[in-house]
């Protein structure tokens, strides 16, 4: 195999000196190439057939699900893959040898965790706790972290063996001893703690506890960047699983729980932490011992404006997780009247229909139907009207045109009844839509 390494400068000399932008092409030893991407080793290691591939391959290969090797198709009753030393030497000097064709050495690979090794840092983690050692249980903590950090391999093997139910009972017990004495450590826990889910059942009732959810809550509050998007990372989750609505009623207790998370969108850290405090919300507003109590109390924070701002210049993902909490909102009579009351609600709804995403064209349709058929609102016939001179009622008949679902399509056909009823009253109908999402017929 030829592979092509770009000449570079060895040293600041006098450009005319150099052979800049020369190409030398350098040939890889057959042996030093892993016999299934073709690329030098950088990790090698033998198989018990006696064939060495790069650590990284030969792992995919395996996670497949395929029990032969490559090579010689032989079935396999172990996996053990044995570092081959000496090759990686041979293969590093090899570099060293054509660095000045540009070939760089390979660093020297870290030997993988092992299962055996994660398990004796949960038992120590474990024994610690029991002890009340909170140093003890940050420097394992802080072991833990950088195996997941040196590999994705790495942090599989950390997440498959127990690790989370053990990091999670730790986090109980030192965050309802003292969060101000154990910050630091809960703080690490927290980092970890979102690699994990979803979680066992007995790792998450140790976060459900009301000491551990008033841990995580303060770090959204008073946290650095970083932890205050690890902690909404792992709310999230939380409510996500949260079958029995056990957190949903401890955080209705919590002061400050519905600012800090409109904060947190308001003023947003990065996407993740939007996301993540988006479906939060909604995990929130949707739950069944809200009682339409938590909507109002969003509503009272000014969640209607903070959402509508968000989907007018949002990426596809963080406006679909937007639309769907403006759509939870509008579940409720309240919810309808402050959405009304925002100027932007109609045009954004329209624009958002056939623009962003299937998922988001259903959701706008589904908030503006709640809207529409609205009977309490004075202005309803005023803000319909709004909605035909925006074009709605032409990307409705375009929907039905590029075919929907069936419930879709009977949204659609109810709200272009209502629609036709207030259509010749329009003097002007916007009809500058732009058509290229639609299949030609050649």
């Amino acid at each position: 195999m030829i592979l092509p390494w770009r000449k570079r400068r060895a040293n600041k000399m006098n450009n005319k000196q150099l052979c800049d932008g020369l190409d030398v092409e350098v040939m890889i030893p057959t042996h030093f190439q892993c016999p299934i991407s073709l690329d030098l080793m950088k990790d090698p290691v033998t198989l018990c057939t006696g064939i060495t591939y790069d650590r990284e391959s030969i792992e995919r290969w395996i996670e497949a699900g395929n029990e032969t090797c490559p090579v010689t198709k032989q079935v396999s009753k172990t996996f053990d893959l044995i570092p081959n030393h000496i090759l990686r030497r041979f293969i590093q000097d090899w570099c060293v040898e054509n660095r000045s064709h540009g070939v760089e050495r390979i660093p020297t690979p870290r030997v993988p965790v092992s299962p055996y090794q994660v398990s004796e840092a949960c038992s120590r983690i474990v024994d610690a706790t029991q002890r009340g050692d909170g140093n003890k249980c940050g420097e394992l903590v802080k072991k833990i972290k950088n195996w997941g950090k040196e590999s994705e391999r790495n942090k599989r093997c950390v997440v498959e063996n127990g690790t989370g139910c053990s990091l999670s009972a730790t986090f109980e017990s030192f965050a309802s001893v003292s969060l101000e004495k154990h910050m630091n450590l809960l703080r690490e826990i927290l980092s970890v703690l979102s690699w994990f889910f979803p979680l066992g059942e007995e790792g998450r009732s140790k976060l459900v506890s009301e000491s551990s959810l008033h841990c995580i809550i303060w770090f959204l509050r008073n946290g650095d960047l970083s932890s205050r998007q690890n902690a909404i990372l792992v709310l999230k989750e939380l409510l996500y699983s949260d079958e029995t609505h056990v957190i949903s009623k401890t955080l209705l207790e919590i002061e400050e729980v519905v600012e800090t998370l409109v904060h947190l969108i308001k003023e947003p850290i990065s996407p993740t932490a939007t996301k993540a405090s988006l479906m939060a919300i909604y995990y929130l507003i949707t739950s069944m011992v809200s009682n339409g109590k938590i909507t109002s109390r969003f509503l009272e924070m000014g969640l209607v404006p903070v959402i509508v701002e968000i989907i007018v210049e949002a990426e596809k993902s963080v406006c679909e997780k937007a639309l769907a909490v403006l759509d939870a909102i509008c579940n409720t009579e309240k919810g309808k009247e402050e959405a009304y009351k925002n100027a932007l609600i109609m045009p954004v709804l329209v624009k958002k229909i056939l623009r962003v995403s299937n998922s988001a064209t259903e959701l706008s349709l589904s908030i503006f139907w709640k809207l529409c058929k609205n009977e309490i609102m004075k202005d309803e016939e005023s803000a319909i009207i709004d909605a035909i001179q925006l074009g709605a009622f032409q990307k409705l008949l375009v929907i039905l045109q590029v075919g929907c679902g069936e419930t879709t399509k009977e949204k659609v056909t109810k709200l272009l009844k209502l629609l036709n009823v207030y259509k010749n009253r329009v003097d002007c109908v916007d009809s500058s839509m732009d058509f290229k999402y639609l299949k030609r017929p050649f």
